[in-house]
């Protein structure tokens, strides 16, 4: 790939950077502002350099929710950023603005032609620029207009948080030892792969979560009324593998909202299985004051509590920590620890896509 470290000069260009601002909303606010910020050192390498850059962005599966709560978050850190409540512009209008100009357009995915990755809107959108700069990891496993039919047309290169993302995720395919993975979450199918790749060079792999629940269900332990799946996942062979570790007790909270902490096999008919236990909890932590490497998808729980003590003890600890998810990444940015970790990713899906398979399909479109 290059770099828009190459770019010596954007005077007089146009630069469409496909970033990525779907982040969580209440009430037309910004919940966690961790995405946003992340597409700042790219933004302004870009304008440093004197191109206008057009942002491109979604937020939402729908297209229905405006960008512009994003773009109020993106001018605390930019000024005079325009916001346009269209999709599309022509290069003309863009040209009419000053260099160093930033410019953000309205949702994409109000936009037919971006889902389907049709070609003849890739080219309306590549007709707006001179350059593409795709620095939106967190949707490049998407087969979109604004991440691979754009490609045809531009020149392409990689934005700053897309190289970080690569090259710290890339160090999960070669890490030091003792290597520690903590995976959590829920939807096995789409995690099952990650678990089979890396027990080849982890050492140990904790699985928690909704995850774990569906561990007990196949081994026949009572799950009560816990979330599980419907389908099998031929778990119970699996984890004849010695590295896999799970759960040895749960905070579980009954149908009246009674809580308690309990062994896994003495959860009753009526209670379901929230986060793990203190126990458990405690047996992790030691997990993660040997490794040395400490990769770290999905919280444990949906409790809170023992996910971020975990965290806490991962900030704490000395082993290079990368960590990636959404859930868990709301989690950090809520607790102000983003620092203590070597690298925290701005992918959900996209991270676990890129650990299973080594590559994206917008990344590979960029080479």
């Amino acid at each position: 790939m290059k770099s828009i470290k190459e770019i010596k000069n954007l005077k007089g260009r146009v630069v469409l950077l496909r970033a990525d601002f779907n982040v969580p909303i209440k009430n037309e606010k910004v919940m966690d502002s961790f995405r946003i910020l992340k597409t700042v050192p790219t933004i302004k390498e870009l304008v440093k350099k004197g191109g206008r850059v057009l942002v491109v962005s979604h937020a939402g599966g729908d297209g229905e929710q405006s960008l512009l709560p994003m773009v109020k978050i993106l001018r605390r850190s930019i000024p005079n950023v325009v916001f346009i409540p269209k999709t599309t512009m022509t290069k003309k209008e863009i040209l009419s603005f000053p260099e160093k100009s930033v410019v953000v357009l309205e949702n994409i995915r109000r936009e037919m032609g971006e889902i389907k990755n049709d070609l003849s809107f890739a080219k309306k959108l590549a007709g707006m620029a001179d350059i593409y700069v795709n620095d939106a990891f967190s949707v490049s496993h998407r087969a979109h207009a604004s991440v691979l039919g754009l490609t045809r047309y531009l020149p392409c290169y990689a934005g700053l948080q897309m190289e970080e993302e690569i090259k710290n995720l890339s160090k999960a395919f070669n890490p030091k030892h003792p290597f520690l993975f903590i995976l959590g979450g829920a939807k096995f199918e789409t995690k099952l792969p990650l678990i089979k790749k890396f027990l080849k060079n982890a050492d140990s792999l904790f699985v928690g979560g909704a995850l774990a629940n569906q561990i007990f269900k196949e081994h026949g332990f009572e799950i009560g009324i816990s979330l599980v799946e419907k389908e099998n996942f031929g778990l119970v062979s699996l984890c004849k593998n010695k590295k896999i570790k799970i759960p040895v007790d749960v905070l579980a909270v009954n149908s009246v909202g009674g809580k308690r902490n309990v062994l896994v096999e003495n959860l009753a008919k009526d209670e379901s299985m929230i986060d793990i236990g203190k126990e458990t909890t405690a047996l992790l932590i030691e997990e993660v004051k040997k490794a040395k490497f400490i990769l770290w998808n999905g919280p444990v729980g949906k409790f809170d509590a023992q996910t971020k003590k975990i965290l806490k003890a991962v900030a704490d600890s000395s082993a290079i920590s990368v960590v990636g998810g959404g859930d868990t990444v709301e989690m950090i940015s809520k607790m102000k620890i983003e620092k203590s970790f070597t690298f925290v990713s701005t992918g959900g899906g996209a991270t676990l896509k890129f650990l299973s398979k080594g590559v994206l399909p917008g990344i590979k479109a960029l080479k």
